[in-house]
């Protein structure tokens, strides 16, 4: 953390928080020759990007993928110092009776015939989704941000597939995108994250998902961050940090996590947001021996994988991290469900797993019906900005391009004087 004696200056922008978005606006500001202060009141950046070491066990707080299609990830992120390691393309859908492999027609055409030949998918919607990834995949992005909006469901309905593959195949698994299982989200960021879909690939880090963060606040300059420095009010000179201590700025540019914006930025409306709770289990073997995604037909779990198959060193040798999420929070009663369900799904016996951590994120991701802008401006009033994924799409790519804007912004301002 830098020093306190640094907030005696007059910064031409403070920053507040230190997660994604405020890591990005606060680099292009530097970049942009402005002096800027970020400010984070936790003890260390990342936001909901964070990671925890528990019974030998690398875990995010909360189950996170890191798609190295994102632009602004791809251009802020020297990607081999994350040591990636890839999911497999495609995921195992458990439908009640038995496990049924899908694979992305376009990377695995022989694995995703097994889908055809389980009666998970038709030749119709194979061809369905060939043509939607294709289309998806190669269009401009600008063209599917122009795109006429409606809800997921209908936008799939009328690309061509049967009701049941939109049962069996994409609401479990957007379910763990959108965090809703009703597919209500917008059909423009359904294209978009599908697009980055087909065109990245879904990774761990080595180190967790904390590390993404923590490269980008390595490109800060010295004297920049100052952790466990909590913004409590904004004045008309600058913030105020702990109640008392006043810190100078001729701009500020609030990157808090939506409640703490909405505090200091009261006129501020944010959307409602999505809740997902992660339970990790320690087991004595792998119950899956490949680094898979498995969804839930019925519902009662988002995902579940094992992540020591995609990441070994995220469990003790010999041992086997389990991460499995579901909507909504943690309730009593709820992790003997899952447990349950994971034994139906794994086809083994979980009784001996261990629960060595659950995380309950309540503001994981905004909810983002038809018709939400996909970028706003980031001026609230003069001298007073705000950015985050609340103010983009619900993505990395989102928080991060929402705080670029906010920088040119900022940028363009203070030079007009």
């Amino acid at each position: 953390m830098s020093s306190r004696r640094n907030d005696r200056e007059r910064w031409d922008v403070v920053v507040v928080g230190a997660g994604p978005a405020g890591l990005a606006c606060a680099r292009d500001l530097l970049t942009a020759g402005l002096r800027v202060r970020l400010l984070e009141a936790t003890d260390s950046v990342g936001g909901r990007m964070r990671t925890d070491r528990v019974a030998g066990c690398t875990v995010d707080r909360g189950f996170q993928v890191f798609n190295t299609a994102y632009p602004q990830v791809r251009r802020r992120v020297p990607l081999k110092r994350l040591r990636l390691r890839r999911f497999t393309p495609g995921f195992l859908v458990y439908d009640g009776d038995r496990r049924f492999r899908f694979a992305d027609p376009t990377r695995a055409p022989r694995q995703a015939l097994e889908g055809l030949a389980g009666g998970l998918a038709g030749p119709r919607d194979l061809a369905a989704l060939a043509t939607l990834t294709g289309r998806d995949a190669l269009a401009p992005a600008a063209l599917l941000r122009r795109g006429r909006d409606t809800t997921t469901r209908r936008t799939l309905a009328r690309a061509g597939f049967t009701d049941g593959f939109v049962e069996r195949f994409f609401r479990p698994f957007l379910s763990g995108v959108f965090l809703e299982d009703e597919l209500e989200t917008s059909s423009r960021f359904f294209h978009l994250v599908w697009r980055s879909m087909a065109r990245g690939t879904l990774c761990l880090p080595a180190e967790g998902i904390a590390a993404v963060p923590e490269l980008l606040a390595a490109e800060l300059r010295p004297g920049t961050l100052a952790l466990e420095s909590p913004v409590t009010d904004l004045t008309d000179e600058g913030v105020l940090v702990d109640g008392d201590r006043p810190v100078a700025a001729r701009a500020v540019v609030v990157a808090a996590e939506p409640t703490a914006a909405a505090r200091l930025l009261p006129r501020l409306t944010v959307p409602p947001y999505r809740t997902v709770t992660t339970y990790y289990h320690l087991a004595a073997r792998s119950p899956l021996r490949e680094p898979t995604l498995v969804t839930d037909v019925r519902g009662r779990l988002v995902n579940t994988c094992v992540l020591s198959e995609v990441q070994p060193g995220h469990a003790p040798h010999g041992y086997a991290l389990v991460a499995t999420s579901v909507l909504g929070g943690d309730a009593d009663g709820r992790e003997k469900a899952v447990r349950a369900a994971l034994a139906e799904c794994y086809e083994a016996d979980t009784g001996t797993w261990d629960l060595i951590a659950t995380y309950t994120v309540r503001d994981a991701l905004p909810a983002m019906p038809p018709g939400l802008p996909l970028s706003r401006r980031t001026r609230v009033s003069a001298g007073r900005y705000v950015c985050g994924d609340h103010r983009a799409t619900g993505s990395v790519q989102g928080a991060l391009a929402s705080g670029a804007r906010a920088a040119r912004e900022v940028a363009v301002d203070l030079a007009g004087g």
